[in-house]
């Protein structure tokens, strides 16, 4: 059910009073913990905190990529699973802060840094993995392009040298015959 299709109830909740109001909006808060979270973050901190969370999970990315390559097993399938749980954390940050600058240097961070192109055989089980891994990393960079291109002009600049960082990964790798068929730009 839907607020915008049922708008007597709409009214009806305008006309309750504060004290009810209050009350049931903190009752709804607490069923949601990304609202929460994302209340507290914009009621009670500030742009000093912005950083300390921008800096914490660029800490904890580092971390992981850094566990990913010291592991003896460094394959396709580990590597596809510790990018999506790293890009989850990053989404989850962008849902608490609705900081796009900070989400979009987290995110090139961790596509410039995700180790990529692995040998892995058409006969071996790890082959599917290193498709769909190749898949998800071009996809998300054209994601990232898209929340790249609405951004102001000035952030755009700052973030210029590492998604062109970025897109040279891809186009001299093997995933450039992905790129190329999903229209991906060689440079920006």
């Amino acid at each position: 059910m839907l607020l915008s299709e049922h708008k007597d109830l709409k009214q009806e909740i305008k006309s309750l009073p504060e004290k009810e109001k209050d009350k049931l909006l903190l009752r709804l808060i607490a069923k949601d913990k990304v609202l929460t979270e994302h209340l507290h973050f914009k009621l009670l901190e500030d742009e000093h905190d912005l950083v300390t969370r921008q800096e914490l999970l660029l800490h904890s990315i580092d971390e992981g990529i850094a566990d990913l390559r010291a592991s003896r097993k460094l394959n396709s399938k580990e590597t596809l699973l510790k990018m999506r749980k790293l890009n989850g954390s990053i989404n989850h940050h962008f849902k608490v802060t609705k900081d796009l600058n900070s989400e979009m240097e987290l995110r090139i961070h961790l596509l410039n840094e995700m180790p990529v192109g692995f040998d892995e055989s058409v006969l071996s089980s790890l082959y599917k993995f290193n498709e769909k891994l190749n898949v998800y990393f071009v996809k998300t960079t054209i994601s990232v392009l898209n929340k790249y291109h609405k951004m102001h002009e000035d952030l755009q600049f700052d973030l210029k040298a590492s998604l062109n960082t970025l897109l040279d990964k891809i186009h001299s790798n093997k995933m450039a015959a992905i790129a190329k068929s999903l229209a991906l730009p060689t440079e920006l």
